[in-house]
């Protein structure tokens, strides 16, 4: 796919929403020219910015990304495209893993993230504890939360103890076209605990795990739930729901890295093992630490999250690797021009 391309004006582009501010702020940094594929009505936002993207290609709808005139625009400006949580869920994984553009990353990868079950699968084989799943419209044992697969912020994901609203709920997702098939969707154990979501990056240039952040997602409605007086919610008929909004920074207990080290060390063998050439740059484990400073993790995303917005210029743990501001936008252009300087730009593109 780098036939035709000119390694000396390499262009970062992504899509203009999720972190792609960051990702074009960092290739800045880094000395790359950078792209936004951004659609009719976010355009205006987008091109206030033009001190940071050098090129836009606009775009009626985001599956226009695979038409062959944006295609042929795109290797025009010899773009690696960066992927992020928006990527899949606007695109549509068949335009995803068809585009016929470098990507920075393990795309085999977003054929996983596709699939709740899949997902889980390969956390269960990396040996990282998992909360317990139950099969959609099989017996529970006490508060579950049901969630809908791929990426879409929360939207759709429900707490309950009653099989009997699973079922109803899941058969009325499949009316709404949220679902194809019960299957899809996954039953598991609800977790009391903190939420974290830790981010880190592998370097296959480096050979390196780097710990890069953490953060605590903020949804709506069942965080402006605790606002409210508790004789007032029995009131309040309203179904709470998980949609990210935000995101809060977390610096995590020292004492807890070596265990959110181990089970990401855990992640990138399995995908090397089972996904070759494995991980490749920014990934995020999403857990629950409880009482006793045990973690489980529920959940993974193989790609750039969007708590990583919170550490624009660095976060603690990027500093003690790099002594500099140093975010995971800037971070995936550093290991693009460190592959190009050695001359193994094939190492970190699928």
């Amino acid at each position: 796919m780098l036939e035709g391309y000119d390694l000396d004006r390499l262009a970062i582009a992504t899509l203009a929403s999720h972190s792609s501010l960051q990702i074009v702020h960092g290739a800045k940094k880094e000395g790359f020219e950078t792209l936004l594929v951004v659609t009719e009505d976010r355009a205006q936002f987008y091109r206030q910015f033009d001190h940071l993207v050098d090129h836009f290609i606009l775009v009626g709808k985001w599956r226009d990304i695979c038409s062959e005139h944006v295609m042929r625009s795109l290797r025009e400006h010899n773009a690696i495209l960066i992927p992020h949580g928006s990527f899949v869920e606007y695109v549509g994984i068949d335009c995803a893993l068809s585009l016929r553009i470098p990507f920075f990353g393990l795309r085999s990868l977003l054929k996983v993230e596709a699939s709740q079950r899949a997902k889980m699968e390969l956390l269960r084989r990396s040996g990282i504890p998992v909360p317990r799943d139950f099969p959609p419209g099989g017996e529970i044992d006490g508060l579950v939360i049901v969630k809908l697969p791929g990426a879409k912020g929360g939207r759709g994901y429900f707490v309950t103890s009653s099989l009997q609203e699973v079922v109803e709920r899941l058969e009325t997702a499949i009316r709404r076209r949220e679902l194809n098939d019960i299957n899809e969707a996954i039953v598991q154990e609800y977790l009391v605990g903190v939420t974290a979501y830790i981010h880190y990056f592998y370097s296959p240039i480096l050979n390196r795990l780097e710990i890069t952040g953490a953060d605590i997602r903020y949804e709506s409605d069942v965080d402006g739930l605790k606002r409210i007086p508790p004789r007032a919610l029995a009131e309040l008929d309203l179904e709470p729901t998980f949609t990210v909004v935000g995101n809060i920074p977390l610096v995590l207990r020292e004492s807890l890295l070596p265990i959110v080290y181990e089970y990401g060390a855990r992640f990138v063998n399995t995908t090397k093992e089972l996904l070759p050439p494995g991980i490749i740059g920014p990934f995020c484990l999403e857990g629950v630490i409880d009482r006793n400073a045990g973690i489980k993790i529920f959940e993974f995303s193989g790609r750039i999250v969007a708590g990583t917005n919170i550490y624009l210029d660095g976060s603690p743990y990027s500093y003690l690797y790099w002594d500099e501001p140093m975010s995971v936008g800037r971070r995936i252009a550093r290991e693009i021009r460190l592959a190009l300087e050695r001359g193994v730009l094939g190492k970190v593109l699928t």
